[in-house]
Parts: structure tokens; sequence; C-alpha cells
């Protein structure tokens, strides 16, 4: 039985870690421990708990107004000492936080395997999304096994010289568990969004957070509520818990009738929320691959994105962060039916809901206890181009 330690600290990480520890702990191969960091504490307990799971060591790292440096320090002491107590026999990681960067830090010079689960997405900008594409980057020069999304992630891998044996495309967890948590949603978690399912007007989800748009933040608020003046639509924002988030959006939005600003909801209440949404307005990761997989239009706060699968296919659109830029892309789809239409009928390239049993079917297959799994190969391959030679006959 082999020991791994999944290392998290943010609810994102949360959600799409969830998938893999619970087919973990079914597999007897291995023999999970479940690692918190508390970069985003509450909202990782509680959505842990709404998979039924539960954190088995928590680092509390979390400061009020904490800097990148002084968390990520923090987590390297935490892990310095847990990772020589329990010596996993690997260390999995995800994506691209705080977190991600010092659990593969601390694993490396533990010398433990550092497995990267989410690798290879680039935006090709070092700076957007800050520090993001810093972090991945550089957890994929000491990570061993890196499980990418998409072939389009696998590419970027191979170009950065990682060996094409150490890449296993697996499609992302995130759908795993969107369709999961679509199955088990209950209720809407807060008495504010009670009415939404009698709700006649269009609904936006609006949501941003992404440090390198903090200094646009207001101007996204502004587009939010000028949406909402149209008097068709009602937007509702899950309100990020950050200080610095609310200090800029809640001037802007506060008090209009037709704008619900709620706390963060509990995991299975936001896929009831991504469900009944019309469109999403986001800077968020997950939203960028949760709308897709919905059909729901996605309108993305940025410049450039590491996730152009979903650009490609039409499923998602760069609108910038910009006021007039985000209120010309929203209208122009809430005025074109035919517009609207053809991007909540573009392809989801992300996922299949198979993309946890991939991952540790992979895991088995690095210590030698399986056999290679299969890889994750889309209908969107063949829209995009992303899909190497040999293997066509995958995508079914």
């Amino acid at each position: 039985m082999k020991r791994v330690a999944l290392v998290m600290g943010t609810r994102p990480e949360a959600i799409k870690f969830a998938p893999v520890i619970r087919l973990l702990q079914r597999d007897p191969r291995f023999e999970p421990a479940v690692i918190s960091t508390g970069q985003h504490r509450e909202m990782l307990h509680e959505t842990l708990a709404a998979f039924g799971l539960s954190v088995d060591h928590d680092m509390a790292v979390m400061r009020e107004r904490q800097t990148l440096s002084g968390t990520t320090a923090r987590i390297l002491e935490s892990l310095d000492t847990y990772l020589p107590e329990e010596r996993p026999d690997a260390v999995l990681v995800h994506g691209d936080t705080a977190t991600t960067l010092a659990g593969a830090l601390a694993a490396f010079h533990h010398r433990i395997p550092v497995v990267h689960v989410e690798a290879g997405l680039r935006s090709g900008t070092l700076s957007s999304p800050f520090p993001e594409e810093g972090n991945r980057r550089l957890v994929a020069r000491v990570a061993d096994l890196h499980l990418a999304p998409t072939w389009g992630n696998r590419d970027h891998l191979l170009k950065e010289g990682v060996p094409a044996r150490d890449i296993v495309v697996t499609g992302n967890t995130v759908i795993d568990a969107l369709q999961w948590g679509a199955r088990h949603a209950a209720d809407w978690g807060r008495p504010e969004l009670e009415d939404l399912e009698q709700e006649s007007r269009r609904v936006v989800l609006a949501s941003a957070h992404r440090r390198d748009a903090w200094p646009q933040l207001s101007d996204i608020a502004r587009a939010w509520r000028r949406l909402a003046d149209r008097g068709d639509v009602r937007v509702v924002i899950p309100l990020h818990r950050n200080p610095a988030v609310r200090e800029a959006i809640l001037p802007v939005v506060a008090g209009h009738p037709d704008i619900t600003v709620t706390d963060p909801l509990p995991y299975l209440s936001f896929c009831r929320l991504l469900d009944r949404a019309d469109m999403i307005i986001s800077d968020s990761s997950g939203a960028q691959e949760e709308g897709p997989a919905l059909g729901t239009p996605t309108l993305v706060l940025a410049d450039v994105t590491e996730r152009v699968e979903t650009i490609e296919t039409g499923a998602a659109r760069l609108v910038g962060k910009t006021t007039e830029g985000i209120v010309e892309a929203a209208a122009s789809l809430l005025d074109d039916s035919a517009a609207y239409t053809a991007m909540a009928r573009a392809v989801n390239p992300y996922g299949d809901g198979y993309a946890a049993e991939r991952t540790v079917g992979a895991l088995a297959h690095y210590f030698g206890l399986g056999p290679a799994p299969s890889l994750f190969a889309p209908e969107t391959a063949l829209v995009t181009g992303h899909f190497p030679a040999g293997v066509a006959q995958l995508a079914g």
C-alpha cells in the first residue's frame, strides 16, 4: 500500500481534489492523507464536507491580509515538519496556488515524488494570471508525474522539455466534481437566493477575485451595475471573502435592486447556481471549465487565458476588465439569441466525468501497481487541433 499526501489550501483545490480523494479512499492500493494548509480554511473544510470528506492534518497558516511570501514561507515551514514525520510515498499538489508551489517545493526538498494534478496550463504571459502562471511553471520543474487536463496542456509541457512518459492526459477533475455536485444539490444555502427558481429575468453569475484584477475591480463592478440597470437581468455576486476584493466591489454594487450580493456559497449550492445561471462573467478558472460543461456562455475577465480550449471552441470569450468591454460583450449575447445559442452549444473541452479514475490509474501505474490508464480524448480535440497523431480512435 502506498501512502500519498494530498496538499491543498483553497476551495478550488478542494473541489478538484475531492473526486480523487474519494476514489483513493476506496482503493486498497493507497492510503491517502488530506493535508490542509489553511489558505481558505473555512471554505475548504466546508467544501470537503459536502463530499463527505474531512481534513487529516490542518496547518492553519492563514493570517489576516497575508502576503504571498508570508503564506508560502509558513506553508514550507509546516510541511518541513510534517513530511519527515509522515514520509508519504508521493505528494499530490493541484494547479497553481501558493499551497501548490510550497507543497511541491517541500516534497522536492525531502526527495518525495511530486504529482502535479492539472499540469501544463499556460497563458504565455508570466504576469497574467499573477501569481498563478509563475507558480505552475515552477512546479513543472520539480514534478515527477504531470497529469494534464488536455492535449494542449500536454503540448506545453513537451515544449518545456518534460518527457512524454511523465505526462498523462486525464481531463479535468472539476467536471467529475460538477457532475457529482449537480446530482446532490439540495437547497440554495442562502435565503436571498430562494426566489431564483421563480426569477423571470435572465440570471448573470458574476465574480472577480484574482490579484491581477485588483486594480480594475471597481471597473468590473461598474460593468455589473450597468448590466443590472437594463432591467431584464438579475446579477448574482457570490463575493469573495478577501477584504481587498470586498472593499473595491461592495461600494459600487450595494443597494441596487437587481443585484444580489451573497457570501461564497456552499459547493452544492454553487453547483445549483451554476446550473440556473444564463450567463457567467468571471475571472475564476473554475468558471471557465464549469460554464462550458453546463452549456452556459462564459465571459472571461482577462486579456489572456491559460484555458484556451474554450476560446477556440467558442464556449467562452475573453472580454478584458474594462467597464465598456464587459458591458458590450454581455449585451451582445443578451440581445442576440443566435450568438447566445452558438456559445451555449459549443463543445465542452475539459472532461467526461472520468478524470479522477484516470488520475488514480496514472498514480498506480507510476508505482507499478497497475496498467497505464486510457487517455482523455474529447471531441474538442478534433476542433482545436490539439490532438496527437495515432490516438484519434480514442475520441470514440
